[in-house]
């Protein structure tokens, strides 16, 4: 699924295929432009090979992969990279997202203020043992061999 695929989807279809709505998927996009310009002044004029997608399909490819669970394999056949590029761009993208408030769950601290009631339930899976018939020699009866040589 390469960007100029998914880009003149509807909203309610952009949404039901990444995850996310069109608006969020511009701010991640402006977050990994704004991340690549910041590296590139501190680079200078080392620029290093560019890369083979462009940031709206390693925002989608990083997308696809939470959402669908697929494995790296899969998307880097559909990409027609490898799957160590494919991993790396995963990395890149899911810290660059990470940095942003914007998407950032709440913190363990905030979740457990809330007036929100937990019910627990226990389940006792310890072993015990399985009942069954006990091995005699009276439910069989013994067969005479004769001519055995």
């Amino acid at each position: 699924m390469l960007w100029e695929n998914v880009k003149h989807l509807p909203n309610l279809s952009f949404r039901r295929l990444t995850g996310v709505d069109i608006k969020t998927f511009n701010l991640m996009y402006k977050a990994v432009k704004a991340d690549d310009l910041r590296k590139a002044k501190k680079r200078g004029n080392n620029r290093s090979r560019p890369f083979k997608l462009s940031f709206e399909d390693q925002i989608l490819l990083t997308l696809m992969y939470y959402r669908e669970y697929r494995t790296m394999f899969h998307i880097a056949v559909e990409y027609g990279i490898s799957e160590a590029s494919v991993s790396r761009t995963i990395d890149k993208i899911e810290s660059i997202i990470n940095k942003i408030k914007q998407f950032q769950l709440p913190g363990k601290e905030r979740l457990s203020g809330t007036n929100h009631s937990f019910e627990v339930v226990i389940i006792d899976a310890t072993e015990s043992p399985i009942e069954r018939p006990k091995k005699t020699n009276n439910g069989t009866t013994p067969v005479k061999r004769k001519h055995t040589h």
